[in-house]
C-alpha cells in the first residue's frame, strides 16, 4: 500500500477511535437519542440530495434504518453515556463475531477452525472484562452488546440485499432513522429545546463531528480505500480502532486500567483478527461507529 493511503487509512482509524472519545464528550451537554436524532438528520441532509436511490430500494433501506440506525448507532450513544469509551469500544467490536455466527446460521457459511477459534477468544474476552471494574453496568452493557449485534444483523442485510451505494446507503439510513429517534427522543427524553439552546462545543461538536467526520468523511476516504487495494489488505487496520480508543480513553477521560480491561481487550481484538484477517486470502469488509 503506498504511504498516502496508508496514512489516509489511519487516518479513518484515528477519526473512528476518536468518535467513541467525542459522543462520551457530546452526551454530557445532549440527551443521547437527541444527539443521534441531530447526527443522522444532519447526515440526510447533506447526503439524500446527492444519491437518489430507486423506488425498489426503499423497503430494503427502510429496515436497515431499524437495524443501523436505531439498533446499532443509537443504543451505542445511549450505552456509550454510561460506560467508559475503551471498554465500550471493545464491547462493539463483538460486532464481527455476531455476524460470523448469523452467517453460519442463516447463511450457511462454514466456520472452520480458525473463525471458531476467533470466537471463542471474542466471547473469552468479554467474559474476562466481566470479572473487572472497567466493565459498566448489566443495562449499558447490554445495550452496547445489542448495537453490536444491529451492526451485524445489518451486515446479513447489506450482504441479501439490493446494492446500494456507501453514500447513498448511509444518507437514506439516515433520513428513515432521524424521525423514529425522534419519536423515541420526545417519548424518554425531556427539555429539547433547553438542552439544544444551552449546549455548547461538546454537545454541537459531537453532532458535527460523529455526522460529517465518521459518517461521511471517514466512511468516504474507507470505501476509497476498499477499491483501490484488496480487501485482507485493509480491513485489518480497523483492529486498531479499539486499541486507539483504550488509549485515548485513558489519557483524555482518565479511565481506568486494570488487567481485566487490558487481557480481555486484547482477547477481544486478537479473536477478532482472527476472524477478519484471510490469510493468503479476501477479508470482509468491517465496519465501524
Amino acid at each position: 500500500m503506498p504511504l498516502k493511503d496508508l496514512v489516509l487509512g489511519l487516518s479513518v482509524i484515528v477519526i473512528w477511535a476518536l468518535n467513541i472519545i467525542v459522543i462520551k464528550l457530546g452526551v454530557t451537554e445532549l440527551p443521547p437519542l437527541l444527539l443521534t436524532t441531530l447526527r443522522l438528520a444532519l447526515v440526510a441532509i447533506l447526503l439524500v440530495p446527492f444519491h437518489p436511490i430507486s423506488r425498489h430500494q426503499l423497503p430494503f433501506l427502510a429496515l436497515l434504518s431499524v437495524t443501523f440506525g436505531v439498533m446499532n448507532f443509537a443504543l451505542l450513544i445511549i450505552g456509550l453515556e454510561q460506560a467508559e469509551a475503551g471498554t465500550g469500544a471493545l464491547l462493539v467490536q463483538m460486532g464481527t463475531p455476531f455476524a460470523t455466527l448469523l452467517a453460519v446460521i442463516f447463511l450457511k457459511e462454514k466456520l472452520g477452525p480458525r473463525r471458531l477459534a476467533g470466537l471463542l477468544l471474542s466471547f473469552a474476552g468479554v467474559l474476562v472484562l466481566a470479572g473487572g471494574p472497567s466493565l459498566p453496568a448489566p443495562l449499558p452493557t447490554t445495550l452496547l452488546l445489542t448495537s453490536a449485534l444491529g451492526w451485524a444483523v445489518s451486515q446479513l442485510l447489506i450482504k441479501l440485499g439490493p446494492k446500494v451505494s456507501p453514500m447513498a446507503m448511509a444518507g437514506w439510513i439516515a433520513l428513515f432513522a432521524t424521525p423514529q429517534l425522534a419519536l423515541a427522543s420526545w417519548w424518554f427524553e425531556d427539555h429539547h429545546w433547553q438542552f439544544m439552546l444551552e449546549a455548547g462545543l461538546k454537545g454541537w461538536g459531537a453532532v458535527f463531528y460523529t455526522a460529517v467526520m465518521s459518517s461521511i468523511l471517514a466512511y468516504g476516504m474507507w470505501f476509497g480505500l476498499i477499491r483501490r487495494h484488496d480487501v485482507n489488505r485493509v480491513v485489518p487496520l480497523t483492529l486498531l480502532v479499539p486499541v486507539l480508543a483504550v488509549i485515548l480513553g485513558i489519557v483524555l477521560l482518565d479511565d481506568s486500567v486494570d488487567p481485566f480491561k487490558l487481557g480481555g481487550g486484547g482477547l477481544v481484538v486478537a479473536g477478532v483478527a482472527l476472524i477478519v484477517i484471510r490469510f493468503g486470502g479476501r477479508a470482509r469488509h468491517d465496519g465501524s461507529t
